[in-house]
């Protein structure tokens, strides 16, 4: 049986990966910061022999350590993948992003996956195999107001596995990219948004807000699919580095080196209403 550690199970794509693997009759190590929300994960469960949950806090080395070392001793030293999924956001213009929210953020998508990555290649290395999956975001190569501390994590995390990919390889470890578009998930609603009251980007914020709700949130598409991708990711014989998901994420594919960056942004303006704004 291959082993899988797959963070930030609480909701959302890691939850559905969790679930999508053990049915595929892998033996999934479901992680999250928090054991009070593995409810949901529980009751979609239908396999639950094949999968354990872990208390894991990826901006946490003690926590990785005993993680990674619990693991290890269930499965007698073995790993045969990692997911790398746990991931924050906020909404907010760069100007009114605090210092410490800002590396919050970085923490979590980027020095996270950094550190749990540190953790698992040694026994990768020793057992000449392993893959390694991150899940990106197609935002991770355009920017979009209000997102810029999120995009640059996932564009840093984007450059860091193109680099450690070539590092790697010699050991038979394989690195992958799977990078969703617009899905449901728990992010929409957790994610903070920071207007403060003398903010000068209070009108761009407001009309990005009513955007994002009704042309992104309201077509978002289930975060299965994403599940599903990752296990194909998991599985293939020589799998492709990136993999973007959802109609919206592989139109950005298409685009990029084809559409030059003005005209993307133009599109990105009209989508998101905030072509008008004159402050």
């Amino acid at each position: 049986m291959s082993h899988v550690l797959v963070t930030g199970c609480s909701s959302g794509f890691g939850l559905e990966t969790a679930v999508e693997l053990a049915q595929r009759d892998w033996h999934v190590f479901a992680t999250m910061r928090n054991l009070d929300k593995r409810g949901r994960l529980d009751s979609f469960l239908t396999r639950s022999d094949k999968v354990d949950v872990l208390q894991l806090d990826v901006t946490d080395a003690a926590s990785i350590e005993h993680a990674v070392k619990e693991l290890l001793a269930i499965t007698g030293g073995r790993l045969e993948a990692v997911v790398h999924n746990a991931g924050v956001s906020h909404g907010a213009a760069f100007e009114d992003v605090p210092d410490d929210e800002a590396r919050r953020v970085f923490e979590t998508n980027f020095f996270g996956v950094l550190a749990l990555t540190r953790a698992v290649l040694p026994v990768m290395r020793e057992q000449r195999s392993g893959r390694i999956v991150l899940i990106s975001s197609d935002s991770a190569f355009y920017g979009a107001p209000g997102l810029s501390i999120y995009t640059a994590s996932k564009w840093a995390l984007e450059g860091w596995a193109e680099s450690i990919a070539y590092e790697v390889e010699p050991f038979g470890i394989q690195v992958v990219c799977v990078e969703p578009g617009s899905y449901r998930t728990d992010i929409w609603d957790s994610s903070p948004r920071i207007i403060p009251p003398d903010s000068a980007y209070r009108e761009l914020a407001e009309i990005e807000e009513k955007a994002v709700q009704e042309q992104l949130v309201a077509r978002a598409r289930d975060p299965k699919e994403v599940a599903k991708v990752v296990a194909r990711a998991l599985e293939a014989r020589q799998p492709r580095f990136r993999y973007p998901v959802g109609p919206d994420a592989k139109t950005m594919a298409t685009a990029r080196g084809i559409v030059p960056r003005r005209a993307q942004a133009a599109v990105v303006r009209r989508i998101l209403g905030i072509h008008r704004w004159k402050p």
